[in-house]
């Protein structure tokens, strides 16, 4: 087994990239429940961004005010192909903020858990896969 551990990193890497993301997404959530705020937001626009297959994804740009009277305006971390289902421009919505950063919010409605538990669990097959097939693979040299 010379240069074969090489091969190994490749997948051990992706888990752990992917695992450290989902597990990362997971606990912002968590603690936004935990401590964050309540407002009353207006989506102003939609940000549109394309992503490198050319595809085009859009994340609603809100604008609210926070408790203490500041003015806070920031686009969702999440993008939709489409904009259906009660997102669309001049539409309120709830606001999740952090009173500490307001830039670390969830739009009650569109933000979903679905992709960080999506990484989450990904990264941990692959990473307990490689580590079980490297670790089999010392055992029987």
């Amino acid at each position: 087994m010379e240069l074969e551990w090489l091969f190994w990193l490749i997948p051990l890497t992706i888990g752990v990239v992917f695992l450290s993301c989902g597990v990362h997404g997971l606990r912002r959530a968590s603690a936004l429940r935990r401590t964050g705020v309540n407002a009353e937001g207006r989506i102003v626009r939609h940000v549109a961004r394309r992503d490198d297959e050319g595809a085009t994804y859009y994340h609603p740009l809100v604008a609210w005010t926070t408790r203490d009277g500041r003015t806070c305006e920031h686009s969702s971390r999440f993008g939709r192909g489409s904009v259906r289902g009660g997102f669309g421009v001049g539409t309120l919505v709830t606001v999740q903020y952090d009173p500490e950063d307001p830039s670390r919010f969830a739009i009650q409605g569109w933000e979903v858990r679905t992709v960080d538990l999506l990484f989450t669990v990904l990264g941990a097959v692959f990473t307990a896969g490689t580590l079980a097939a490297l670790l089999v693979r010392l055992l029987t040299l």
